[in-house]
């Protein structure tokens, strides 16, 4: 079986003996290219990577993964906080453990999601990230009649836009920095240009600009939820939020809770609108040019967005 393992000046696709992973056997049908893959290989890292996974199990039941597996066993775990488990960087999949960039990957069991009828298993990869903008929005308090605003259009950016459309807001803006994320923006509801003040600001691009870009959109008493990872100390203004009562909240990952498991409810947004994969998910690769399907999805001038790699 064939891998995508991380080396010095990109990836390779190597042969294993066994799947990578603890628990069942998947047969994977596609995986995901993410920034913060591109960041494991920044960081040296030797694994296998891929955490965004959807794949087949042995009856040919079509499942994503759960990537954010924690310990399963303490407190935050029981109650489906295991995005807050203490032990989840340990399970990081593409650092600090293989993932699933793979023709066949072992997950936990309790950590699949079957798909909901509509969705392509093709097409599920993104429902991972789609999962990490629910959680983003969700903490946020998003809901009907919310004026939402997105800082920065990468994948991540426009499935929050996604995810705030299918919550009920009642506006969504979104910076877009490149012509074909506002083209994507646009196509999944977005208005291109956050002027005003907004009850929730997505801050999904990752740097000290953003993050005041951010702070300077945020309306009295709203939330700047911040999507993106900073590696590091991050500096911005205060007195914005200080005069306005505004909540910085960082966001990581996604959970289970009282209204579902974020997962589902990201499986079926997509489910119910194939569009959004349809504009996401701009190249695909057969997992022996996954080097160059790498190179394709660091390169902006590319136009990728989301960029999946195939058996």
């Amino acid at each position: 079986m064939k891998a995508v393992r991380g080396a010095e000046g990109g990836v390779v696709v190597v042969d294993l003996d066994e799947p990578p992973g603890v628990g069942e056997v998947l047969d994977m049908q596609a995986t995901s290219i993410c920034a913060s893959d591109l960041s494991y290989l920044r960081f040296g890292s030797r694994k296998i990577l891929g955490h965004e996974l959807a794949g087949t199990r042995a009856d040919g039941t079509p499942v994503v993964v759960e990537a954010l597996y924690g310990c399963m066993a303490c407190d935050q775990c029981l109650k489906g906080s295991y995005n807050l488990c203490a032990t989840h960087g340990q399970r990081a999949l593409g650092i600090s453990a293989d993932g699933g960039m793979a023709t066949r990957f072992r997950a936990p069991t309790e950590r699949l999601v079957v798909l909901p009828e509509g969705l392509d298993v093709r097409d599920a990869a993104i429902v991972e990230p789609a999962s990490v903008a629910w959680h983003a929005l969700r903490i946020a308090g998003t809901g009907p009649g919310s004026r939402v605003a997105v800082i920065g259009a990468g994948g991540l950016g426009l499935l929050a836009v996604a995810c705030a459309r299918r919550m009920g807001a009642e506006a969504v803006a979104l910076e877009a920095r490149h012509p074909f994320q506002r083209e994507a923006g646009e196509r999944l509801g977005a208005t291109i240009g956050a002027t005003g003040r907004f009850d929730v600001v997505v801050e999904a691009a990752g740097t000290d600009a953003s993050i005041g870009q951010a702070i300077e959109a945020v309306a009295p008493g709203g939330t700047v939820v911040v999507l993106s990872v900073h590696f590091g100390p991050v500096t911005f203004d205060w007195m914005p939020l200080f005069h306005r009562e505004a909540h910085l909240l960082p966001s990581l990952g996604y959970c289970s809770h009282e209204g579902g498991r974020e997962m589902e409810h990201a499986a079926q947004m997509l489910a119910d609108d194939p569009d959004i994969a349809r504009a996401l998910i701009t190249h695909r690769f057969p997992i022996d040019d996954a080097p160059e399907a790498f190179r394709v999805a660091a390169d902006r001038s590319s136009g990728a967005i989301r960029v999946v790699i195939e058996p």
